[in-house]
């Protein structure tokens, strides 16, 4: 396993193991909302606050999970985030251990104006991912504004148009692109795929070699997002976040393979495995 984790040791509280918050969902992506602030739960933060446009609030409080709070953010008229939010963002940031920006938010102009800000002033550390990233590729120059942790976590095609030119998938190119991003912007990167690759700003590469080609399934990538931000919140350094967070999350699709089969998987049935696979790495600790 690549990192340690924290979970769980005696005579502590909820809020010794963070508080998450998870910015994400639009009218048609709620579920990726819901993906992610239940992996966070499940990967381990005491706390997890869900952060939706307005009018998907009482949604999100009746359909996700009792577990999680809600907090009802500007939308706009498309009932996405709008950029009116940062100043509400800016009154609560410190009460957060880590945040979550990307899953399922759209790229509406307004919301892509709310991810430039959050960039830009987060003072936590932040996990990027999907729409986050997608509204990240035209100023990707904002990831250097501040020295806060920034991990991204980008599939080839996010890759691809974070740099702004297509690559080989080749193992060698990967890990290459990856070590020079990192580098050039000063953020973790976590490339998905077969033999996903987490590479930090000095040069520091790890290739995770748990998961399986089952787990290239909707919502599995909303998952990992959830699951890194909840190992971050517990005060893990972005780099071995998010390479345990890989790790964990692989191991999480095998277990779960191993019961549904690769075909038929989906991204429940990798959240649904996150206990198991914890508590394999639990042992795999002592």
């Amino acid at each position: 396993m690549p990192a340690p984790l924290l979970r769980k040791q005696t005579r502590q509280h909820k809020n010794r193991f963070g508080h998450v918050l998870i910015l994400a969902g639009s009218q048609r992506m709620l579920g990726a909302a819901a993906l992610s602030s239940l992996a966070a739960l499940r990967g381990g933060a005491g706390l997890v606050t869900l952060g939706v446009p307005r009018d998907l609030n009482l949604t999100a409080q009746r359909k996700i999970s009792p577990e999680i709070m809600t907090w009802p953010l500007p939308q706009t008229e498309d009932q996405t985030f709008s950029s009116r939010g940062l100043a509400t963002l800016r009154r609560q940031w410190k009460q957060y251990a880590a945040v979550a920006l990307g899953p399922g938010l759209s790229t509406h102009a307004s919301t892509r104006s709310f991810v430039h800000k959050i960039v830009g002033e987060c003072p936590v550390p932040l996990v990027i991912d999907a729409d986050g990233l997608n509204n990240l590729c035209s100023r990707p120059k904002l990831l250097t504004s501040s020295t806060t942790p920034k991990i991204l976590t980008p599939h080839p095609g996010e890759m691809a148009r974070l740099r702004g030119k297509k690559f080989a998938e080749d193992d060698r190119t990967r890990r290459e692109v990856c070590r020079e991003f990192a580098a050039a912007f000063g953020c973790v990167v976590l490339l998905k795929g077969h033999r996903t690759v987490v590479a930090a700003p000095d040069g520091r590469i790890y290739v995770n070699r748990s998961g399986n080609v089952g787990m290239a399934t909707a919502g599995s990538g909303d998952v990992l997002t959830g699951l890194i931000t909840a190992i971050c919140a517990q005060g893990i350094d972005a780099f071995a976040a998010a390479a345990c967070g890989a790790w964990v999350h692989g191991l999480a699709g095998d277990l779960a393979a191993k019961e549904k089969g690769k075909a038929a998987l989906i991204a429940g049935d990798i959240l649904n495995a996150i206990p198991p696979a914890l508590k394999k790495a639990a042992r795999l600790q002592r």
